[in-house]
């Protein structure tokens, strides 16, 4: 049994089937969370060693160290029901719409650090980190979160069957494919 169908089988009846249609997202969650540790543990080791004076730049890093994680487990397990397109362009477009995440997700940080200059000495070592987690983890990670999965279920891995000109596909009911995945396990 999967991470996502132990979570899934703990929610009350009558959230259930609300949970098995969101299934993807339950598990983009789970994968987001993974890289969302993963993120914040290498920027604040960044940020508090080498980068110390640099807080943007440690952000980038972690985002692009954190998303090349996030591709991985993305194609082998949120999305792997999804497809279509060749690795490598699948791949290319993950980076990109990755990509413009990171963006996001840093646009907040700059702002905080640099529009209102929340660094020492204008405030405190812990004011300065309260606002960095603040503008980049809480903000810019829900605003990334939010354009990626949209963009992932749109552009990179778009549909979850692809059907062949003139053949009638009858595409499974999201409890078809909980107990589908629930019999592989």
């Amino acid at each position: 049994m999967s991470l996502a169908d132990v979570v899934i089988s703990r929610i009350p009846h009558p959230f259930r089937g609300f949970a098995i249609q969101h299934r993807e997202f339950i598990k983009f969650a789970i994968v987001g969370g993974t890289t969302f540790i993963f993120d914040m543990a290498i920027f604040y080791t960044l940020k508090l060693t080498i980068l110390a004076d640099n807080p943007v730049t440690a952000k980038i890093i972690a985002g692009v160290m954190a998303v090349i994680l996030s591709y991985v487990l993305n194609r082998e397990w949120s999305f792997k029901n999804r497809g279509g397109r060749e690795r490598h362009h699948e791949a290319f477009l993950f980076f990109v719409v990755s990509g413009i995440g990171v963006v996001i997700a840093f646009i907040p940080l700059w702002v905080s650090s640099y529009v209102l200059e929340l660094r020492v000495p204008n405030v405190s070592l812990a004011t300065e980190n309260i606002a960095d987690f603040i503008s980049a983890y809480l903000i810019g990670n829900i605003l990334q979160m939010l354009f990626r999965f949209w963009a992932m279920r749109r552009y990179v891995f778009p549909d979850e069957f692809v059907a062949t000109a003139g053949s009638a596909v009858i595409l499974p009911t999201p409890e078809d494919l909980f107990e589908e995945e629930l019999g592989h396990a």
